[in-house]
């Protein structure tokens, strides 16, 4: 098999990683692939825009690949699943329509309303006054929601009415021209991502990223600073409830709506104190950084099993095996981040990180001249695995201090919550 995995992301790193360990698999493509992908044996970087559905049509074509794995919600908001398939290209990622699910908060919230999903009480609005009434009269805490995609950075939590009326101004000021206002949900947070090839439904091992900034979960959102993996709070009665009521009527609504959905269905879900699981939101994708805490634990080849979602064949496909133990890992980010920082600084200790037994992910990084050099805000993901979270916490950071770069940060509390319990 030849397969193309589009993106430029940790998340995309740790697929094409992943797929080369199929034995179906000789060769993966990168469009445009980073500084790790291009390091990767049988992994080739293509120098092509995630935009360019014709030129990734053609090259798919020309070199006969048999799979295309969408990485990113960008190009699948814009329909590159619907331009591929147009030229007869299998594609492992939904269609535009079904990728609404993430680029529109309030397409998602009436359809879940429709699949009678347990989701937070919301109203949706397309001017500031009328959001700002709304908030003024349900108090806060109180969640704003950008209707649109914001590379995981587009909510906000507001404590207090002020901060959510500076909210919604906000996002109406950057260009949003509509928003989401929804009820906080106390509890505590678990990403679920689902393989379906529209009918069927095989969900992932549950993970707990963690968004903010500062340790102790404090700061500005972020696309994520860390993630571990099985999330012990998402205990299987949990998992049985969200398979029944969250993920399966999801799946038929889509189909009842027309809509053949084939790709990753990512749940993020609230946890209440009293085992109730709610939707916060829907993806279309692979989380990242989830993905690379998930897939080192996953011992069924994943070549395989997209193609099976591709082709409509995930009911026949066997169960899931995975490994025992867990999966942490903890990204190094710019100086800066999430806000501006700066690229083009020279990144050294990998091999030592490797040594250490972690698994090196890279997000942001190009290499220039045999030079590894830092290209982004999320800079590498860093991943460990040991039979208990507490191994796996202390050997990911025992690792990430081989890695040095000028400004790097990353988060030294990442798995606290598993570690607590």
């Amino acid at each position: 098999m030849k397969i193309i995995v589009i993106g430029n992301g940790g998340r995309e790193h740790a697929l094409a990683w992943k797929l080369l360990q199929s034995n179906e698999v000789k060769h993966v493509y990168c469009i445009p692939g980073n500084g790790g992908t291009a390091l990767l044996a049988n992994c080739e970087n293509i120098s092509l825009s995630i935009e360019d559905f014709e030129g990734i049509a053609r090259f798919a074509l020309e070199n006969q690949v048999d799979l295309v794995v969408v990485g990113p919600e960008y190009p699948l908001s814009l329909g590159i699943t619907d331009a591929l398939i147009c030229q007869g290209i299998s594609v492992f990622g939904p269609t535009k329509e079904g990728a609404s699910i993430e680029s529109s908060k309030s397409w998602a919230k009436e359809l879940m309303i429709e699949a009678g999903v347990p989701t937070a009480a919301s109203g949706t609005f397309t001017d500031a006054d009328s959001a700002r009434a709304y908030v003024l009269e349900k108090g806060a805490p109180i969640v704003v929601k950008a209707d649109g995609l914001a590379a995981g950075k587009g909510v906000i939590v507001a404590e207090t009415v002020e901060i959510a009326l500076e909210g919604i101004d906000d996002l109406f000021n950057s260009g949003y021209t509509k928003v989401v206002v929804e009820e906080f949900l106390a509890g505590e947070e678990v990403s679920i991502l689902a393989l379906t090839d529209g009918v069927t439904c095989r969900a992932l091992v549950p993970a707990q990223d963690h968004k903010r900034i500062g340790e102790g979960d404090t700061g500005k959102n972020t696309g994520g600073m860390g993630v571990y993996a099985p999330a012990p709070i998402a205990t299987a009665d949990i998992l049985r409830k969200v398979d029944a009521e969250i993920l399966a009527p999801v799946v038929a609504t889509l189909r009842k709506r027309g809509i053949d959905y084939r790709g990753v269905l990512y749940a993020g879900l609230m946890i209440s104190p009293s085992g109730e699981p709610k939707v916060l939101e829907f993806n279309c994708r692979f989380g990242d950084p989830e993905t690379q805490a998930v897939l080192p634990l996953l011992e069924t080849p994943l070549a395989p099993l997209l193609l099976a979602c591709a082709r409509g064949e995930l009911r026949a496909f066997p169960p899931l095996q995975w490994r025992s133990g867990s999966a942490v890992c903890v990204v190094a980010a710019s100086a800066g981040y999430p806000d501006a920082y700066e690229k083009g600084k020279v990144i050294t200790g990998i091999e030592e990180c490797e040594a250490e037994g972690a698994i090196v992910f890279h997000a942001g990084t190009t290499l220039k001249h045999g030079d590894l050099l830092t290209d982004g805000g999320r800079v590498l993901g860093i991943t460990a695995l040991g039979e208990t979270f507490s191994e796996a916490i202390d050997r990911v950071y025992r690792a990430v201090a081989r890695v040095h770069f000028d400004g790097i940060y990353y988060r030294r509390d990442i798995g606290h919550r598993a570690r607590e319990r």
